[in-house]
Parts: structure tokens; C-alpha cells; sequence
């Protein structure tokens, strides 16, 4: 199912579909998922979905997956997979921009984990509105933390300049332990204390 939706995304999306996360970052949002026991997640940018069906595949039975992006037309790519995978009436899909519905967002217990993929600047902003609304024990994963490696070598680039911000404020933060992986472009991981 998850190559079934790779596919779909190739030709729905075509040359955009660098967007996906890489094929083996998905079984380690299951593994994540499942290794914190996560009943309340969310992802901030679902784009065609494969993200979310991972999490998703890996919630509590009574697992619930609050999705946030600001195309109905990218996310409706993956739909049909959620459907047939069955974890549809799992996942909530919020539209809109993420800063304000995230900040709108009050869910029924706290956020167990959270997968951010968006716009680099404002990862701060999505990791301080997350890390507000979970307990202790609670998983923050950023991807593109390493982002083709530009990380060890900024440039004036927005986008490089945010990835490094954000990574150097974590990495400090004493509300959390983090650690950051070679998996797919660089996964950043932050568990609450």
C-alpha cells in the first residue's frame, strides 16, 4: 500500500513529489508511534498522506492522528489509501494555515507525538505550539534536519538558516532530550521531560 501511494503520488503531483518523506522513514513513524504508545498525534503538512497513514498504522487502538496542511488537493491524494488501510476514521485533516490552526488546536488529551514536514521558517513556531500541548514523554520528529547536508555548511538560504535555528534551539532546550538521525534527509527528535 504505502509504494501504491509513492506511485499515485508520482503521477498526481509529478516533479513536486520530492515533497514525500523517503520510503524509510514511514515503518519508523509506525515504530515511533507505537514505541511511545501514541493515543493523541499530529502532523503538521500531510501533503499526499504517506506520513499519515504510517503514524496512523501505528496509533493505540483508540489512536487518534489531527493532520495540518493547507492543500485539500495534495492531502486528497491519500485519502483512498487511509481509506483501505483502514485508519480513515482515524485521521482529522485541519486546512489552513498551519501557524493559526495549530494554534487553534486544543485536543481531548495530551499530544503523544507530532511529525513536522513544513515551511522551514516557521518550525519554531510548530515546535513551541506542540511542545505546549504535550506531557511528559511526548515526541517531536522534525524531518529535513539535515537537509542535503546544507546544515553543516549554511548559506544565506531561508530555508537552511531556519533547519539550523531550529536544531541549535533544541539541541539547548532543557525541556527536552534530543538527538538527531541519519534517516531519509535528517530526522530531529525531541521527547519532552
Amino acid at each position: 500500500m504505502h509504494r501504491e501511494l509513492v506511485t499515485r503520488t508520482k503521477e498526481a503531483i509529478g516533479e513536486w513529489s520530492i515533497m514525500q518523506i523517503s520510503p524509510e522513514q514511514g515503518p519508523l513513524l509506525t515504530f515511533l508511534a507505537r514505541l511511545v504508545g501514541a493515543r493523541e498525534a499530529v502532523e503538521v503538512v500531510t501533503f499526499t498522506g504517506l506520513s499519515a497513514l504510517c503514524i496512523a498504522e501505528g496509533l493505540s487502538d483508540d489512536g487518534h492522528l489531527t493532520c495540518f496542511d493547507i492543500s485539500e488537493e495534495y492531502v486528497s491524494v491519500g485519502r483512498p489509501f487511509w481509506d483501505r488501510a483502514g485508519v480513515a476514521d482515524r485521521i482529522d485533516v485541519v486546512i489552513g494555515p498551519a501557524a493559526e490552526t495549530l494554534a487553534a488546536f486544543t485536543p481531548s488529551r495530551p499530544v503523544d507525538l507530532a511529525f513536522i514536514d513544513a515551511d522551514k521558517p516557521s518550525y519554531r513556531t510548530y515546535y513551541e505550539l506542540l511542545l505546549a500541548r504535550m506531557g511528559p514523554g511526548g515526541l517531536i520528529v522534525f524531518d529535513n534536519s539535515l537537509y542535503s547536508g546544507a546544515v553543516l555548511d549554511p548559506s544565506e538560504d531561508e530555508n537552511t538558516q531556519a533547519i539550523v535555528a531550529v536544531n541549535d534551539l533544541v539541541v539547548a532546550d532543557d525541556r527536552v532530550d534530543a538527538v538527531l538521525i541519519n534517516v531519509g534527509d535528517g530526522l530531529l527528535m525531541a521527547r519532552k521531560r
